[in-house]
């Protein structure tokens, strides 16, 4: 993989030596609840403690970590595993809300390696994370079948390996990376699943028709990500359909970058400043914060 940006490494780690904070407060119990209850639940995506606050105020139940958000408010294309753990731990520590962590390919391509970030990520404070099968390079993009699978079940055995439950969920990224190939990749999904990934996921899914081929050729709860699918799908489609789980990747990050860019065109384009009329109450950033 390329080399990628660091930013500060974790101060703090929590060890399992008896029952961790994840375990105690029943936040990884309460997260595979969410998954078999009827019905798709939401879970946004903050990129930091300011946003991850924001959304925990608005009512939701759980949250989930993006890569892509991180990146971006690094000012880069790619984030190191570091990078990504330090992000999750912010997060966790932010809200009381249960923390499902984007972990991309875990860091490694080792299969044994890469589960070492399962482990990281819970020391972080998450209850649940991903490994999915792009390898980061863009030449050969998507890992070969036989070594996905091996990383998922390396994942899957770190995962079990804790003192709590840790929602486990494998990523087949075929549609993200110029491969739309569906049965390739409800065949990993399927190969995930029989390794005991918890919930699958398959970025880049855009109608309801294909979103409903691969649910139905699943057995575990599937998670949708929004920001490649049709907007104008709802969670009542969604449910119908049969996926559990939906969240939005970096959309909310790139849309606060949509106003931000629009606010600096303004001033420069035009010398105007209207976009103060649109800000966010004060009142309701600091009660969020307080």
């Amino acid at each position: 993989m390329p080399d990628r940006p660091l930013i500060s490494p974790p101060t703090k780690t929590r060890t399992f030596n008896g029952a961790s904070d994840a375990q105690s407060d029943g936040k990884g119990g309460t997260v595979s609840a969410f998954h078999a209850r009827p019905g798709a639940f939401i879970i946004p995506n903050p990129w930091d403690a300011g946003t991850a606050k924001l959304l925990a105020g608005m009512g939701f139940e759980a949250l989930a970590t993006t890569s892509l958000g991180l990146a971006n408010t690094l000012g880069s294309v790619t984030v190191s595993l570091d990078a990504i753990i330090e992000n999750c731990r912010m997060i966790a520590e932010a809200t009381d809300l249960p923390v499902n962590a984007d972990l991309e390919n875990c860091g490694a391509d080792d299969p044994k390696t890469a589960a070492k970030a399962i482990t990281r990520a819970a020391e972080a404070g998450i209850v649940g994370g991903s490994i999915e099968d792009f390898t980061g390079d863009p030449g050969k993009p998507i890992y070969d079948f036989s070594l996905a699978v091996e990383r998922v079940q390396a994942a899957v055995e770190a995962a079990r390996a804790l003192p709590f439950p840790f929602t486990l969920t494998a990523r087949a990224e075929n549609f993200l990376h110029g491969r739309k190939d569906l049965d390739d990749t409800i065949k990993r999904l399927q190969a995930f699943e029989a390794v005991g990934a918890d919930v699958l996921y398959s970025p880049g899914l855009y109608d309801i028709g294909t979103i409903r081929t691969v649910v139905s050729s699943i057995g575990k709860p599937f998670n949708l990500v929004m920001g490649f699918a049709d907007p104008t799908l709802t969670v009542p489609q969604l449910s119908e359909a049969g996926v559990k789980r939906i969240s939005v990747g970096g959309a909310m990050e790139r849309y606060a970058l949509a106003a931000f860019l629009k606010c600096g065109r303004e001033m420069k384009e035009r010398g105007a400043f209207t976009f103060v009329r649109e800000m966010a109450p004060i009142g309701e950033i600091r009660a969020a914060f307080g």
